[in-house]
């Protein structure tokens, strides 16, 4: 008997209290609130989430181009440059590279052709104690501040050609290849020593320039090109030794001298301890 009393009380209770619940969830569906129209709001939650999936990560890095002519001292070097390992390659870098770029401590070889670089200053390269080569052929250099290479003392190659130098700096001495054609060189701005020094060098590259005099060429020398200069005379001092007579060069293999106005018959004695006559103008 109780248990029918309970049942007959519990029963109506459950039913009256869903039907309050599903009241209440019901005013949740759109426009199901009296008076008040939800839609709006469903819209804006919705444009707000479209919203904020749109914006980019925090942490995610612009890859927005750099507008043409903008400055790329503000760049990183190995977003401009293409860096391997130990190596940097800078040719060609658009917007215009106008100075030599910041290089990573371990960079061994610099490439950093047919850009716009217009000096070399002291500060350039004096971090980067590493470096092996530097080639900046095809730039505007017209001037290179003294020292700019010299705490370089494993630099092997350097290729200056193809700018507006009308002065050498100082060089470090161990280097092995040194091209400066095609510049604006003239006697007075190569020191008459500025090889003296290199007893490693084997590869000289002055031609197509303004010289008037053959500069001291050292005895390790296998390959020089002085062509289209303005040398006007040479001498027995020039590639041998009046005070030796038993001097010899067996490295010198290579000489040009064509397109100079020096008639190279008129001095005979000049190329008595060459294996090789220049290859110039002798008549």
């Amino acid at each position: 008997m109780n248990a029918l009393l309970f049942t007959c009380l519990l029963v109506p209770w459950l039913v009256a209290a869903s039907a309050r619940r599903f009241d209440q969830e019901s005013q949740l569906i759109m426009g199901s609130v009296p008076g008040k129209d939800l839609s709006g709001y469903f819209i804006d939650h919705l444009k707000s989430r479209r919203a904020r999936r749109a914006l980019p990560l925090a942490d995610e890095p612009d890859d927005s181009p750099v507008e043409a002519g903008g400055d790329t001292s503000d760049l990183p070097t190995c977003l401009l440059c293409v860096c391997l390992t130990g190596s940097v390659y800078c040719e060609e870098v658009s917007p215009d590279m106008t100075s030599v770029p910041s290089l990573p401590k371990e960079t061994a070889y610099l490439y950093a052709r047919f850009n716009k670089i217009k000096k070399i200053r002291a500060k350039d390269f004096s971090d980067i104690v590493t470096l092996k080569r530097i080639d900046l052929t095809g730039n505007l250099i017209s001037e290179i501040e003294e020292g700019a290479f010299s705490k370089l003392t494993m630099l092997e190659e350097l290729s200056l050609a193809e700018n507006s130098l009308v002065k050498l700096p100082m060089l470090p001495t161990k280097l092995i290849s040194f091209n400066a054609n095609h510049n604006h060189l003239k006697t007075k701005g190569v020191k008459a020593n500025i090889f003296k020094k290199m007893t490693k060098l084997v590869n000289l590259y002055l031609a197509d320039n303004e010289m008037e005099a053959v500069p001291h060429i050292p005895d390790s020398v296998r390959t020089l090109h002085l062509q289209n200069n303005n040398i006007t005379e040479v001498n027995v001092n020039t590639f041998c030794k009046s005070n030796d007579t038993y001097y010899l060069r067996p490295s010198l293999n290579e000489v040009r001298m064509d397109g100079n106005p020096v008639v190279l018959s008129k001095n005979p004695d000049s190329f008595t301890c060459m294996k090789v006559l220049p290859v110039g103008r002798y008549r």
